[in-house]
């Protein structure tokens, strides 16, 4: 298989990797021997140029069959992608994310800043700490948020600096940060680290990416689960319904939307066994 290239969402091309499968598939859950076996039928149907994303489908498809809600973690950061087209929804899940750690949060709010107003997509604050966040949103998996949104990200909080967020807050905006639910350039990377800028990604900062903090909180997005229907999905949002475990703790919101009873059961099941992970 090492002659095996595999070409990747932002158009890049590299040898597949077979430790690299393995390690998202025991991420999501899989025991070794169903590791093992999805390996062996992935291989079978692999060949020179294939794209990631035919290869996620073939192990998304026998990771469905599993009784642990394996294929819906595998999924996540597809699911992530379902929080559009607008982005509002993305940014509503960022608070949710926040608040689970302590902070009182708002999203899309007008600030005036020391020379401008600016509007942001989520801030906030708890007693001894204050933020002001961009959400850059894509659709596509290979965009990358670059060098240009960092900048603008830090000059806005530099107008922004110490002034309080809210009535209730009482130490003023202390940083900035930049969260994407893809990736950042080197170059974005490199500014960031050099301005002092948090840059929240995908898979970076190494221990606390957006995935990490995902799998921390167990705060999964509605998106993930694989038991619900598109239509579905779209539906729930447009409630303001965000997290899986809002479905739980309200077993009427399935009904709301047309679900069956039967159905509602049965995504209530995933819900709760991905939330308990």
């Amino acid at each position: 298989m090492n002659d095996i290239r595999v070409t990747k969402a932002d158009g890049t091309v590299e040898r597949f990797r077979e430790n690299k499968l393995r390690h998202s598939l025991r991420n999501a859950g899989a025991t070794r021997q169903e590791i093992t076996e999805i390996l062996r039928d992935v291989e079978k149907e692999i060949y020179d140029g294939i794209t990631t994303e035919i290869i996620y489908r073939r192990a998304f498809e026998l990771l469905r069959d599993l009784p642990q809600p394996a294929a819906a973690r595998y999924s996540l950061r597809r699911a992530l992608f379902g929080l559009g087209p607008t982005g509002f929804p993305f940014e509503d899940y960022l608070a949710k994310l926040y608040e689970h750690d302590g902070y009182r949060t708002k999203t899309r709010t007008i600030l005036k800043g020391s020379c401008a107003t600016h509007e942001l997509d989520v801030i906030g604050w708890k007693q001894d700490d204050c933020f002001v966040a961009e959400a850059k949103f894509h659709q596509q998996p290979g965009t990358k948020s670059d060098l240009q949104v960092v900048l603008y990200s830090y000059a806005r909080f530099l107008d922004l600096k110490g002034i309080a967020a809210h009535k209730s807050d009482t130490c003023g905006a202390k940083r900035g940060v930049v969260i994407t639910n893809t990736k950042f350039t080197t170059a974005a990377i490199q500014y960031g680290a050099c301005v002092g800028m948090d840059l929240i990604g995908w898979d970076y900062p190494r221990g606390k990416s957006l995935q990490e903090w995902i799998e921390r909180t167990k705060l999964y997005p509605i998106t993930v689960l694989s038991s619900l229907k598109n239509r579905e999905k779209l539906a729930l949002i447009k409630s303001g319904t965000i997290l899986c475990g809002d479905i739980i703790d309200n077993k009427g919101l399935l009904t709301s939307i047309g679900v069956s009873r039967g159905r509602s059961g049965q995504v209530m099941d995933e819900g709760a066994k991905l939330c308990a992970l």
